[in-house]
């Protein structure tokens, strides 16, 4: 990844200014990394303060405790837990519990990110073509197909958002692991509301962040609009002026044909309503990433095969979530494109493999393709899914919730936030036990066993296993169902 500040040296005095205060009748010292305007140093989701951009401290600082590990699984590439453990690093500190922490890193969590993710990486398309075709109807009359059209877009945003609610339900009914963090208290049988309200709008605020961030930090406003009216419902979205505001025609375009307003004691998240009116050619959607599809319907096989490749494989199969799979040397600390580094890779609209040249667009379906869905057929499973993911010690969860703590240790000259060569000047000086090449060995061999594939196995029980985050494993390393973690 690129740095934000060009030079990762940390100066021993302050950057700043002096100036005359006439309220204090004194000198006055004004940092240069401190901004006048709050809003440029923060921005505000629910309510919540999250940091828009790093000093050059807390950017050596998140570089040497808190960047994904290169012995983890595709490191020169980014992957979901990049985002989170951005948003981590940046949200407030009354997040850092280790209640919420740990829920950040479950897989149940997981999976809901990465629905989210492409959920939204089409939600944006429609909400774009809408506000185009908004100008472009002013004086026209629109054709049937037109409508069909239309209405075929609707039904493919509401089969993600299908998707979506089915990785939300898992969470909301606390299934496996999930159950601790249930709203219900085991025997008394009351439910925690009160904490469970303020849990719910932290994870909220994470969600709307990681979602902002890999949407290459546009459409702010929309993706929080949205995030908000998906998780609970029109009620709890507020009437700002930088909201967006849709005709009636329009929302209903967007939100679905389930979508229903009723009074707000009875009103149900629109997550729910899909799941409570769910198509019978839409079944199959529930089982994407449980089992593998096998039926005749090519709109299904595509959102599976769009679901079940990692993200670093994305662009073998030419299709952009954002900027998951993009190469890190086109990002500095805080993920955002360098353009500099753009330029000088020589991408094109014929050499495009990451969608950065090429404009998002929607491809027009074919005609009657909603009546060709109701004529195809299923076929009987045979192969199961089996989802792989790279483990959290609780040392990285308890070094998440010191966060505060060691960035002020790293301020206060605890640890030296130089450059390298100040650094191998220093560990030179100092007694450093030097490490045998048999350890060194032995570690590579470590990393290598747990990143390459395993032996292989007679197929009594043919499987495919996926990886998130990582590549296909072969279909003959052997999972167990109740498997998660790389070995």
């Amino acid at each position: 990844m690129k740095r934000v500040h060009v030079d990762n040296y940390t100066p021993k005095y302050y950057s700043g200014k002096w100036s005359w205060s006439a309220e204090k009748d004194c000198l006055e010292f004004e940092p240069h990394n401190d901004l006048e305007n709050a809003r440029e140093r923060y921005i505000t989701t629910n309510g919540y303060k999250f940091l828009r951009i790093i000093d050059q401290e807390e950017e050596l600082i998140f570089r040497q405790a808190y960047v994904r590990d290169t012995g983890t699984y595709d490191f020169d590439t980014l992957v979901i837990n990049d985002i989170r453990d951005l948003v981590l690093f940046l949200m407030p500190s009354d997040f850092l519990t280790y209640r919420f922490v740990e829920f950040m890193h479950r897989p149940a969590v997981h999976r809901l990110i990465h629905a989210l993710i492409i959920y939204f990486e089409y939600f944006l398309r429609m909400v774009e073509f809408v506000l185009v075709r908004r100008d472009e109807l002013a004086d026209q009359i629109q054709s049937d197909q037109t409508i069909d059209m239309k209405k075929t877009f609707s039904i493919y945003l509401s089969q993600y958002r299908l998707l979506v609610a089915r990785n939300y339900s898992v969470i909301l009914k606390g299934e496996g692991d999930m159950a601790k963090y249930y709203h219900m208290k085991e025997i008394i049988n009351i439910s925690d509301t009160s904490r469970d309200r303020v849990f719910h709008e932290q994870f909220l605020a994470v969600m709307t962040q990681i979602v902002w961030i890999c949407m290459h930090r546009r459409a702010y406003n929309v993706i929080e609009m949205e995030m908000n009216r998906l998780f609970r419902s029109d009620h709890f979205v507020m009437a700002r002026p930088e909201y967006l505001s849709f005709t009636p025609a329009e929302r209903s375009l967007l939100y679905g044909r389930n979508h229903k307003i009723v009074n707000y004691r009875t009103q149900i998240s629109p997550l729910v309503q899909e799941l409570e009116h769910v198509a019978e050619e839409d079944m199959p959607i529930l089982w994407i990433g449980e089992r593998k599809y096998r039926g005749n319907d090519k709109r299904i096989a595509e959102m599976e095969l769009e679901y079940i490749v990692p993200g670093p494989q994305l662009r073998m199969i030419d299709v952009a979530h954002g900027i998951l799979g993009h190469p890190k040397d086109l990002y500095n600390t805080i993920l955002d494109l360098d353009w500099p580094t753009v330029r000088y890779s020589n991408f094109s609209l014929g050499y495009d493999p990451y969608h950065i040249i090429r404009q998002p667009h929607l491809d027009i379906p074919k005609i009657d393709a909603l009546k060709a869905r109701k004529m195809n057929e299923n076929y009987e499973h045979f192969y199961k899914v089996y989802r792989i993911y790279e483990p959290h010690s609780v040392q990285i969860l308890q070094k998440w919730l010191k966060r505060d703590k060691l960035v002020q240790f790293y301020r206060s000259g605890g640890l030296l936030l130089t450059n390298v060569v100040s650094r191998c000047e220093k560990e030179l000086a100092e007694k450093v036990p030097v490490t045998k090449v048999d350890q060194v060995i032995s570690n590579y061999f470590k990393v290598k066993s747990r990143l390459r594939k395993g032996s292989p196995y007679e197929p009594d029980n043919v499987s495919i296993t996926s990886s998130r985050i990582g590549g296909f494993n072969s279909p003959r390393q052997k999972k167990t169902p109740q498997e998660y973690y790389f070995d």
